[in-house]
């Protein structure tokens, strides 16, 4: 169920964000750039059986933020924040390049993250990787990233394996050195799991290989964008624009002006998870509510799991942190 927003609630959302960030990295983060304004109308409360959406997003693009991200530390961004710096972002995945509305991609989600973080140089560039992780295109990721040396990478993965209808086992193995390889460099990873098409929700291969992108992310501790469910959720509301699906496997503007809202939502709250064990009580995963506060949900805010339905998320525990790439 959506509840009435006005443009000045998203943005204030997004100005408490801000704001939260500022104090914890030590930023000035001007809040003219966020747009605030006065007047905002109240919102009504959630119903005890209904999750509330995430009102800081689009109205179009609002989900329950179980159904949206679950978050880890991303200790390279962090530390290009305190450091005053660009931040680099790597881009991969089959949305991130090509003709049409993908090619847009990259540039929404630069948007998307300067929006959220404001004053701070992002720098997006995107490559396309062809082909399945259980086949080689992991060996290609790390030549980009090593080319790159980024400070973030965002991933979409599993789509690819999924419609070749790889060995699941061989396709964890291949995402999970990747990922490994990865923070080993001292660069950070959030993963996008696969697109959401009715044609195959009640595939349990294809549900199998989304639940292996999670389970990665959970061993792992890195971020993780749950395309699938919120694409699946956006599927059963009825809008104007309708589900944010073309034909099969395309999505069109609308579809990847979300999945960059999404990816740079996941991002954000990531900042602000605890560095080390001493900063653990800072946020209270009580009395977490992203609409109406600018706390944000810690490790174990989304930890109830359905095994046997994707779209039931669960959020990976924190884990050893990588090295910090040097400057």
């Amino acid at each position: 169920m959506a509840f009435p927003q006005t443009a000045a609630d998203a943005q204030g959302s997004r100005h408490r964000l801000a704001r939260r960030l500022a104090v914890l990295l030590g930023l000035s983060l001007a809040s003219p750039a966020l747009g605030e304004t006065s007047g905002a109308a109240p919102m009504p409360p959630a119903t005890a059986t209904v999750e509330a959406l995430d009102l800081s997003l689009s109205p179009e693009c609002r989900v329950p933020g179980s159904k949206l991200y679950t978050l880890a530390r991303l200790k390279a961004v962090k530390a290009a924040l305190k450091e005053k710096r660009p931040i680099h972002v790597l881009s991969i995945g089959s949305s991130s390049a090509g003709l049409g509305a993908s090619a847009s991609y990259p540039v929404k989600l630069e948007n998307a993250l300067e929006q959220a973080l404001p004053d701070v140089q992002i720098e997006v560039e995107a490559r396309g990787l062809p082909g399945e992780v259980a086949s080689g295109a992991g060996e290609r990721l790390r030549s980009m990233v090593a080319e790159m040396e980024p400070d973030l990478v965002v991933w979409q993965v599993g789509t690819n394996d999924a419609l070749a209808r790889v060995d699941i086992e061989a396709f964890g193995e291949a995402l999970d050195e990747s990922v490994q390889w990865v923070k080993s460099h001292g660069i950070d990873i959030v993963l996008i799991d696969p697109v959401f098409t009715e044609s195959l929700a009640d595939d349990a291969y294809y549900t199998q290989m989304v639940r292996t992108v999670q389970d990665v992310a959970r061993r792992e501790a890195v971020p993780l964008v749950h395309r699938y469910a919120a694409m699946r959720f956006l599927s059963t509301q009825r809008t104007t624009e309708a589900h944010m699906l073309g034909r099969h496997f395309r999505l069109n503007d609308l579809g990847l002006r979300c999945m960059a809202e999404h990816a740079t939502r996941a991002i954000t709250l990531s900042l602000l998870q605890p560095d080390a064990a001493k900063d653990a009580g800072k946020i209270d995963p009580s009395k977490i509510d992203p609409n109406k506060t600018d706390a944000v949900k810690t490790d174990h805010a989304t930890s109830e799991t359905t095994k046997s339905d994707p779209t039931q998320t669960g959020t990976p525990g924190s884990g050893p942190a990588p090295a910090l790439k040097q400057p």
